[in-house]
């Protein structure tokens, strides 16, 4: 298990979550239970936006827009900073409300793909979904709690963590036509609990923080194991790149946010 420097940037955060970083190089997060969202500034300033919600995982568009979704009120919403405004973007899939929607990101042509894992830690019955052009589908049903998920850096493929089945599915993602393909289970990470969000580096490596378990796990192409990041807290909810290299980690147990200084850096997301 390999030792890296690791810094706390924030503590006392309640249950944080989703770390992404804008075009300026502000570090965004959520605080799940304290129901805010929290710029960490690049000169070390702290702001809370109140949602009125359990935020969770968040992505940033080309506007620096926060996308981000809404467990509590069932729905996924855009804050626009500088207005400090809160905009509901869609809350509902097949006419029904949406399952208490978990983390989020953009494809290559600008569609946003959400889990949903609701209530199913026992039973199959988490689903991921599309919003394109409006429009709300299901790309994947039947999951014991899809949580995380992440594009690969040509934007062809696209990884779910499966939480309580403790492992990652990967598959062909066509994003003229929302589908997600030849989908199958690809790399078992272990509990207690299991993957929540993750990240691929430059080197197609992606990097998983393994809930329950105090690690961030590094994944190569081939689907091997091939680091193991033990970190101070055993809850690690979600994980994102700086720009200028080293890896953040959104902790709940201790409630931080954290920088693991390894220098790696991350492929460029879509907006």
């Amino acid at each position: 298990m390999k030792k890296n420097k690791i810094k706390v940037l924030i503590e006392g955060l309640d249950f944080p979550e989703g770390p992404a970083v804008d075009s300026l190089g502000n570090i965004w997060l959520v605080e799940q239970q304290g129901g805010n969202i929290v710029r960490f500034s690049v000169d070390n300033k702290i702001t809370r936006y109140p949602t009125n919600g359990s935020p969770n995982g968040i992505a940033i568009d080309t506007r620096d827009h926060i996308w981000f979704c809404d467990s509590k009120n069932n729905c996924i919403s855009v804050l626009e900073p500088k207005k400090k405004s809160i905009k509901v973007v869609c809350d509902e899939v097949n006419g029904k409300p949406l399952d208490k929607p978990n983390d989020l990101a953009f494809d290559d042509s600008g569609n946003l793909l959400f889990t949903c894992p609701g209530n199913s830690r026992h039973e199959p019955t988490g689903y991921v979904c599309a919003l394109v052009k409006g429009e709300v589908k299901k790309i994947t049903e039947g999951k014991y709690f899809p949580n995380g998920l992440a594009f690969t850096a040509d934007g062809k493929e696209l990884v779910v963590a499966e939480t309580y089945k403790y492992r990652l599915w990967k598959g062909k993602w066509d994003s003229s036509s929302a589908t997600w393909y030849e989908a199958a289970p690809w790399v078992e990470v272990s509990g207690p609990i299991g993957p929540d969000g993750m990240a691929f580096d430059e080197n197609h490596n992606l990097h998983v923080a393994i809930f329950g378990q105090q690690k961030i796990k590094v994944i190569s192409p081939q689907g091997i194991i091939i680091e193991e990041v033990f970190l101070p807290g055993k809850n690690p909810t979600n994980c994102a790149f700086l720009v200028k290299g080293g890896l953040i980690v959104t902790e709940a147990e201790r409630g931080e946010l954290l920088w693991i200084d390894n220098s790696i850096k991350g492929i460029p997301l879509y907006r």
